[in-house]
């Protein structure tokens, strides 16, 4: 079993990322970082670039934790993307950071954290970046 953390180089990213490390560490499970973003074709301000990835790496080999990074693009939502992986690699627990939203925003945007809360199979865990 893992832990999966949905990742995006953000401050609601980052506190996503240290809490799931700190709960791999603490049940002694692999942790899957998952970068969902749209198809690599198209401009998606979230997908991780080549020295974000390498900083990524860095900071989790730094952790003590078994890991693996993944950077999925496709033409599915990232929900959907996030919610397919943590079936495939049996996660137990999806780990995902959260930002204010105004309802307005979330009506217009879409809320990922939404569709993953209400369709995952595993438990989640959201959690906020420090201000």
């Amino acid at each position: 079993m893992t832990v999966l953390v949905g990742y995006v180089n953000n401050p609601a990213g980052h506190a996503a990322l240290d809490a799931g490390i700190a709960q791999a560490k603490k049940d002694g499970k692999e942790l899957v970082v998952v970068n969902a973003s749209r198809s690599a074709q198209r401009s998606d301000s979230y997908r991780l670039g080549e020295g974000e990835l390498k900083s990524v790496n860095n900071y989790l080999s730094r952790a003590d934790v078994e890991f693996r990074v993944l950077t999925l693009g496709s033409e599915y939502d990232p929900a959907e993307q996030i919610l397919d992986t943590a079936t495939e690699v049996g996660a137990e627990l999806i780990v995902l950071g959260t930002r204010k939203r105004t309802p307005v925003g979330k009506f217009l945007l879409g809320s990922t954290i939404q569709k993953v809360i209400l369709d995952a199979e595993a438990r989640v865990l959201c959690v906020k970046a420090a201000h």
